[in-house]
């Protein structure tokens, strides 16, 4: 068996076990080339692996399609969870891949992206081949295939908004482009599609994210529901539904939790399709599905305190959030009010100055305000205290002029250090808001209310200093302990 490269924490051994039990918290974790038919398969491919001499792994399907090998059509590797960010990776790494899922590369160049890392082109490449195998730009072209391959087997999309909507600059480009990675054109691929399409309504975009099981659907609903902005969101127990703005246009999305399938069913209504990609990519980190539950229970469950509420809620995940502004503000109107006084707040918010929609879900009824309209708002007639409203008002303002970008740091610290710079921030909100607008895995609102209560049955540590010292045991899935403890503290 050819070892993995860029990937050394994946031992063959290990890989090889997890291949014959198809075990499916390992997809998407490597991939598994025979070097005998030239295809590339997900760990849990149904059919029968080659021999080990005759195996190459990977790390990535970027990473095997650059070595030649096609993917299979029985597993779809295109459709598996996605490589983790932190599989071995620097921080730089991570970060670079989040923004390329995004589009970051779509029509811009390498020097660009590393640009907004804060590092130089060469350097970015040198980590990308160290940790994953290939280059950025053979992670974006891959990704922007894979992606078209779900929507020319999932929807009905003409083949030129796939184009449009997977980041292509041109309809040849993605003709040449799907025929070169999967061997078949664009055309032949729908021809050969089965019948799983998920049924849609006229105007609708529908799609399957997977996921790594276990996924704690309930803890997930569990946290957003009580935190759900009136007139934006609306969560119930087996659905998240809430207004969103992609490209210009208003719409709804709709996710529900399928476990049978391991995979999130996702629909999203809008009245035009481009930027359809980014707002996936959106989706997938408001519900932290590129996580690896196995990774971090195995991490964090050293700690003996730590590992009963692991084996209590397995699979549970950071929820993220639609936009980084919105979860500001949240955070803003919630430092000193219960959940239930800072949604009434956030309501009466939506309805002053949220963009109002007519939408085909009842209770959903604006858009969320943009930065622009709070910038100079006057808050302080809905309620809101002055010194809350100044933090409102300061964090529009940096946005609006593009003095602030959640995505534009290259490190905790720095996102920890600009956030706090901002009016009424302080260090425990500049950690909540990472955690959740940045996707920051080691972020920890270390003195948030509910972490320090009763989690252990009165053994956690009160005083800041020590819960400090006792966390960077949990490095750097901190935020993950975070969410473990408040979700004990609110079975209390």
């Amino acid at each position: 068996m050819i070892p993995i490269m860029g990937a050394p924490e994946l031992e063959p051994d290990i890989c090889w076990q997890a291949m014959h039990s198809r075990d499916p918290r390992f997809d998407g974790r490597f991939f598994v080339a025979a070097v005998t038919t030239g295809i590339y398969c997900r760990s849990i491919c149904p059919v029968p692996f080659a021999k080990p001499n005759n195996i190459a792994l990977f790390p990535c399907a970027a990473a095997a399609e650059a070595a030649g090998y096609r993917p299979c059509r029985r597993c779809h590797p295109e459709s598996s969870p996605g490589t983790p960010a932190w599989l071995g990776t620097s921080a730089v790494v991570s970060r670079a891949l989040r923004l390329i899922w995004e589009g970051a590369l779509d029509g811009n160049s390498v020097d660009e992206l590393a640009e907004r890392l804060g590092i130089g082109s060469r350097q970015l490449r040198r980590l990308f081949i160290q940790h994953l195998g290939v280059p950025p730009i053979k992670i974006a072209s891959t990704h922007r295939v894979h992606f078209a391959r779900n929507l020319i087997e999932q929807t009905d999309m003409p083949m030129a908004e796939i184009a449009l909507n997977a980041g292509f600059q041109s309809l040849r480009q993605f003709n040449h482009a799907v025929r070169t990675i999967t061997g078949q054109s664009p055309t032949h691929l729908r021809r050969l599609r089965d019948e799983t399409a998920i049924p849609s309504q006229r105007g609708e975009f529908v799609m399957r994210l997977l996921f790594r099981p276990p996924f704690n659907w309930p803890a997930m609903v569990a946290f957003l529901k009580p935190r759900a902005t009136p007139g934006v969101e609306l969560v119930q127990d087996n659905s998240y539904q809430r207004t969103i703005e992609s490209d210009g246009g208003a719409g709804v999305i709709d996710v529900r939790h399928d476990p049978e399938n391991a995979c999130l069913i996702v629909r999203i209504a809008l009245p035009k399709y481009r930027g359809l990609l980014r707002a996936v990519e959106r989706i997938r980190r408001l519900f932290d599905l590129a996580a690896d539950p196995l990774q971090i229970a195995g991490h964090l469950s050293h700690d003996p305190r730590l590992k009963p509420l692991l084996d209590g809620r397995p699979g549970l995940r950071v929820p993220g959030v639609w936009d980084g502004f919105e979860i500001a503000v949240r955070a803003a109107l919630g430092q000193r009010l219960t959940v239930v006084d800072s949604n009434s707040l956030a309501g009466k918010l939506v309805r002053k100055f949220g963009t109002p929609i007519e939408t085909f879900v009842e209770g959903l009824t604006h858009l969320f305000p943009r930065p622009e309209d709070l910038a100079d708002a006057d808050l302080t007639p809905l309620g809101i205290s002055r010194k809350c409203a100044g933090s409102i008002n300061a964090f529009a303002r940096a946005l609006s002029n593009k003095e602030f970008a959640f995505e534009s740091f290259t490190t905790l610290q720095e996102t920890i250090s600009r956030l706090s710079a901002i009016e009424g921030v302080g260090e425990e909100m500049a950690h909540y808001i990472a955690m959740r607008a940045s996707g920051e895995p080691d972020a920890f609102p270390l003195d948030y209310r509910s972490l320090r209560r009763g989690a252990w049955k009165g053994e956690i540590p009160t005083a800041p200093g020590q819960l400090r010292n006792l966390a960077e045991e949990w490095r750097p899935w901190r935020a993950y302990a975070a969410m473990h403890l408040w979700a004990a503290n609110a079975a209390l």
